[in-house]
C-alpha cells in the first residue's frame, strides 16, 4: 500500500461510513471506495461490512489491519514532518489546540515565541467541539487553550492569556435581541445547547447548569460544530452564551451579541500533560508570563 491509501483506510476504518471519510479526506465517496476495494483484492479478504447501508463495519481481517497499520502509519508521518522541518531548519515542533476563535488576538505570544526560538515550529489549530482534551491526552497535541478551570491531576494548569467578558448570542429576531444587556437569571428562561463528552466541571464553568438563585438552565440540543450551535441561534431554537471575542469575528445580520455582565469574565489559559511537559512547552509558558494577559 502507498501512503495514501493506508490514510483512506484509516480515516474509513474510524469514520465507518464513506461519505464523512470522503469528507475528510477532501475526495469523492467513489475514489475512497476504489481504493478500499483495491486493498481487498490485493489481501485477498474483505476489510469491511457493507450490509448496513447506513454505517459500515469492520471485519475481523479489517479490524487487524487497522490495529498493525495505525503505528506504523504515524511513525511514518512523524518521521516524513521531521524531515519536513529538518529542510526548513526546524529541530521541533509545538502544537497548540485553541478553544477560543481569537488566535490574532494572541500574535503577541505566538510572534514572540517564534522570535525567541527560531529553531523550533508553531503549529496553531483549532480544537474539536466533541471531546476537545481527548487530543491533549492521547498526545496528538502538545498544550491546550481553554477557559478555565481544569481540575485533572493528569493537566497541569499553565498561565492566564487572557480574560473575556461574556455576549449571549440570540436570533435577531428573538424576544432579547433590542436589550442593551441581559440578567444571568434569564437565561433559564431560553433553551441552550453544548457540545457531549465535557466533564461536568467544564462544562459548568462556561455555562452554569443553573442560575445564582438556582434556576436551571436546559441544554436541549448537543451539538457537534461552531455551524451547527450558531444555525441553532439563528433559528431561534436555543440562546448561548460566548465570550465576547466572537463578536471580532462572527458578524452576522441574523444574530445579535448582547452583554451579560453579571456572568463576569471567563479565563482561558494554557494546559498540557504534566508527563508529557518538555523544553518547548515550558518556553511557551513563559513567553505568557512574561508577556502577561492580554487586555482588550
Amino acid at each position: 500500500m502507498e501512503v495514501r491509501d493506508i490514510e483512506i483506510f484509516l480515516t474509513l476504518a474510524e469514520e465507518l461510513h464513506f461519505g464523512r471519510a470522503a469528507a475528510r479526506l477532501h475526495l469523492t465517496q467513489a475514489r475512497v471506495s476504489q481504493v478500499i476495494c483495491r486493498q481487498e483484492r490485493q489481501l485477498g479478504g474483505l476489510l469491511f461490512d457493507r450490509t448496513n447501508r447506513r454505517r459500515i463495519h469492520l471485519t475481523p481481517l479489517g479490524r487487524q489491519l487497522s490495529a498493525d497499520l495505525r503505528p506504523v502509519y504515524a511513525n511514518l508521518r512523524h518521521s516524513l514532518d521531521r524531515a519536513r522541518m529538518a529542510a526548513r531548519g526546524k529541530t521541533e515542533r509545538l502544537r497548540v489546540s485553541m478553544m477560543p476563535f481569537n488566535v490574532p488576538d494572541l500574535h503577541r505570544f505566538w510572534q514572540t515565541f517564534q522570535a525567541r526560538h527560531p529553531q523550533w515550529e508553531l503549529q496553531i489549530r483549532t480544537a474539536p467541539y466533541v471531546d476537545p482534551f481527548a487530543r491533549l491526552r492521547e498526545g496528538d497535541v502538545d498544550v491546550f487553550v481553554t477557559w478555565l478551570p481544569v481540575d485533572d491531576p493528569a493537566f497541569t494548569v499553565g498561565p492566564v492569556l487572557f480574560h473575556d467578558p461574556r455576549v449571549l448570542a440570540v436570533s435577531a429576531a428573538h424576544e432579547l435581541a433590542e436589550h442593551h444587556a441581559v440578567p444571568h437569571e434569564a437565561l433559564a428562561d431560553f433553551a441552550h445547547a453544548m457540545p457531549p463528552d465535557m466533564p461536568d466541571y467544564w462544562e459548568d464553568g462556561y455555562l452554569g447548569f443553573h442560575t445564582p438563585r438556582g434556576k436551571t438552565i436546559e441544554r436541549i440540543e448537543k451539538v457537534t460544530n461552531a455551524d451547527e450551535l450558531i444555525n441553532l441561534v439563528i433559528t431561534g431554537e436555543i440562546v448561548h452564551p460566548f465570550p465576547s471575542h466572537v463578536t471580532r469575528y462572527w458578524s452576522m445580520s441574523h444574530v445579535r451579541f448582547i452583554p451579560v455582565p453579571e456572568m463576569g469574565t471567563i479565563p482561558y489559559g494554557l494546559v498540557w500533560r504534566r508527563d508529557s511537559e518538555n523544553e518547548l512547552v515550558r518556553a511557551l509558558a513563559q513567553t505568557v508570563r512574561d508577556l502577561g494577559p492580554v487586555r482588550f
